[in-house]
């Protein structure tokens, strides 16, 4: 079935504004405690008011469930527990009446244990599927075949007694690794990734996208110069003790995505957005899988996702990826269903979150690039603390005390805040835990509230649509003798300066010789400011004007 959709420029992807949706967590209609495909179709007007231009959601397929659905079973099927089939279509047919662009997600690097393609090739070794994943024989002492770990701990290997051969997973051992040097592999994948853009999905996000191909001679990884935890792998985990050159990041991935990219150029306006996540050779890797216009559209990497809040930081991420990736995209977010949310990043107290979720978004809407918002950050929502009982991330449980995994973050939307679970599921217990901090930030709340943090998003947002130079323009950063975020965004002969004090004290920002102010512009939230040759800024705050 193919739903019916809106015309649309060939690039609305560039520069758009993203929503990520965790469907277990987004709306629950069946009173199961978990979220599903018609309480996304439920709350869409909710996302549409956002002004944003797309959904992206977190993978419904079939799938046992061990990494919540990114361990699928079946590509072309949603899973009961969120709805059918034709549940999707309507969802689909709804976001695309509302002018919204539905992403789903490409789970493509392995799938479950349960998968029929595995359940083929682990019976024997000369069967049509033998070659579809990783394998290989033990060395002569019986270990795995080479020092290649797993980001969820322990070695990326696992035996398995009817091969009696080694097989590969980089995430759980329920997660076999798929083997992309099989051209068959590669032509199954894309035949699932053509079953949905044949019902009308207007592109995917591509997750672990550099991890598709691994070594053919599958070498050992050298120890790292220097061992070091990163969002995909904390301190807590050994993975960052090695630099990965053998098992991810390989050169064949170049000519997989091509063939990616020529199959999604065969329909009209269609985007994928990849996640990178390779440690310090994130940005050369984006630039060559976004280079030439003839692979991703665009990437994101995890420099946004952590917790630094400074001009500094912000400045170099920005900065290094200006100047590494000539001609590609980037994607910026600061939060999404796999890191710790940022407003208890940034915030320094609980008093200053909603400041700091509203300066955040600020930021985050006036770079140059695509932006991804994850549900529940329109509400400035915290981390969610939870009870190591109440935990279902097998990362956390594994890593747990040292790591506190990822369902801090992925807790249930709140919705009305005088109801049980805040209006998220009418079961007698939800899948994670409603914490009240949350129902207090519920939508019904905010939405009462002219001052809050989802009105915000909303003005926020709509002062982004109305300057075409933050949708896709220039982008200059400006020296200042504070330490503060200065930048200009220039497109059509109109450039709008930026100054972002990050800081918790006031400052005074002289402004460099040359630039001339022809006004002052009220960014949503924040008022005027005070600006001549010099600006004044309160605390985290931030100025806006429009250059002569």
């Amino acid at each position: 079935m193919k739903s019916t959709r809106k015309a649309a420029g060939a690039d609305w992807w560039r520069g758009a504004v993203i929503y990520q949706v965790y469907p277990r967590s987004f709306q629950d209609t069946d009173a199961n405690g978990l979220g599903d495909i018609k309480g996304i179709t439920r709350r869409l007007p909710h996302i549409a008011a956002l002004g944003v231009d797309a959904i992206w959601l977190a993978p419904f397929f079939t799938s046992p469930m061990a990494d919540m659905g990114y361990d699928v079973a079946d590509y072309c099927d949603v899973d009961p527990i969120f709805g059918t089939l034709d549940d999707f279509d309507e969802m689909m047919a709804a976001a695309h009446a509302l002018g919204l662009k539905v992403i789903i997600d490409q789970v493509i690097s392995h799938t479950s244990d349960r998968h029929p393609w595995f359940a083929e090739s682990r019976a024997s070794r000369d069967n049509p599927k033998a070659d579809w994943y990783v394998w290989a024989d033990p060395k002569p002492d019986g270990t795995a075949p080479n020092n290649w770990l797993s980001i969820f701990g322990g070695p990326g290997w696992e035996w398995d007694g009817v091969r009696r051969q080694y097989y590969q997973h980089n995430f759980l051992t329920s997660q076999p690794d798929l083997n992309f040097h099989n051209p068959e592999v590669q032509d199954a994948v894309l035949a699932a990734v053509k079953f949905w853009l044949d019902r009308g999905v207007d592109g995917f996000r591509l997750d672990t996208v550099n991890y598709y191909f691994c070594d053919k001679e599958l070498r050992d990884n050298p120890p790292a110069l220097v061992a070091t935890g990163g969002l995909d792998a904390p301190e807590s985990n050994p993975y960052g003790m090695q630099n990965h050159l053998y098992d991810k990041t390989q050169p064949e991935n170049i000519g997989f995505l091509k063939r990616f990219r020529a199959l999604l150029d065969q329909y009209e306006d269609r985007a994928t957005v990849g996640e990178v996540g390779d440690g310090a050779r994130s940005l050369q890797t984006v630039a060559a899988y976004t280079s030439g216009g003839d692979k991703l559209h665009m990437c994101y990497t995890f420099d946004l996702l952590g917790p630094d809040f400074t001009p500094a930081h912000f400045r170099r991420c920005v900065g290094d990826f200006q100047d590494n990736v000539v001609d590609g995209w980037v994607c910026w977010a600061f939060s999404n269903h796999d890191v710790q949310r940022h407003v208890s990043r940034f915030a320094l107290t609980e008093e200053e979150q909603p400041r700091v979720a509203k300066l955040a978004i600020s930021l985050l809407s006036t770079l140059r690039g695509s932006i991804c918002l994850y549900q529940g950050e329109e509400l400035g929502l915290p981390e969610a603390e939870l009870a190591f009982e109440d935990l279902r991330d097998p990362y956390g449980i594994r890593f747990w005390p040292a790591f506190k995994g990822r369902d801090g973050c992925r807790t249930p939307m709140p919705w009305e805040a005088s109801r049980a679970h805040a209006g998220f599921t009418t079961a007698e217990k939800s899948w994670l835990p409603v914490p009240y901090q949350h129902a207090s930030l519920a939508v019904d709340k905010q939405e009462a509230d002219e001052d809050s943090v989802l009105h915000h998003y909303r003005q926020t947002l709509a002062f982004r649509r109305e300057y075409a130079a933050l949708r896709d323009g220039d982008m200059t950063f400006l020296d200042t003798e504070e330490d503060v975020l200065a930048f200009t965004r220039s497109k059509d002969g109109e450039t709008l300066l930026f100054v972002f004090n990050l800081s918790r004290k006031p400052v005074k920002v002289a402004l460099p010789e040359g630039i001339k102010l022809a006004k002052t512009i009220a960014m949503p939230g924040f008022g005027t400011g005070d600006a001549g040759a010099a600006v004044t800024l309160a605390a985290l705050d931030v100025y806006c004007g429009q250059l002569a």
